[in-house]
């Protein structure tokens, strides 16, 4: 699970140096809140093991600046063949449709990252959700629905951060 939070951390941010060096870190629930060093913007993640499927890993790491939304998925039962394939869903809430044919993409095998131009709304309808969905559309069987619990409490903190970064 460690290991997927690193990796997601890696890959919202861009960096690609060695070691989590932690400038700032905080919990919100089992949301973690964290400027790193070598990081510019703050991040949120979450992961989680789920037992109704076959004890998978879901992560999730949120990231934002004044100019742009990222979203990393991580989940190991997908198997996504082609490195920087770009891939189109549906993202939505469990109360809300945020977005018609995102762009995704591919990462690695279980990994993909959706950059999107900053929109205050997504981020207050992202702020309410309970469950984040990715629906593919040429793939049912890679859609996903990722539980996001207090995400409107891990946000308020991702904004305290980067309000409060050094």
């Amino acid at each position: 699970m460690k290991r997927f939070l690193l990796a997601a951390l890696l890959i919202a941010t861009g960096a690609l140096s060695a070691g989590p060096a932690l400038a700032q870190q905080s919990k919100v629930g089992d949301w973690t809140i964290e400027k790193r060093t070598q990081d510019t913007h703050c991040n949120a993640s979450r992961g989680y093991k789920d037992k109704e499927d076959e004890n998978r890993d879901y992560v999730i790491v949120i990231t934002y600046s004044e100019k742009a939304i990222v979203i990393v998925m991580i989940y190991d039962g997908w198997e996504w063949e082609k490195v920087g394939e770009i891939l189109r869903a549906d993202v939505g809430t469990d109360d809300a449709d945020i977005m018609k044919k995102a762009k995704w993409e591919v990462m690695d095998k279980t990994t993909v990252r959706g950059i999107f131009e900053y929109d205050q709304s997504m981020m207050d309808r992202l702020s309410k959700a309970r469950r984040l969905t990715l629906d593919f559309e040429d793939d049912g069987d890679d859609s996903i629905e990722m539980q996001v619990p207090r995400a409107g409490e891990a946000l308020a903190a991702l904004k305290f951060c980067e309000e409060n970064r050094k």
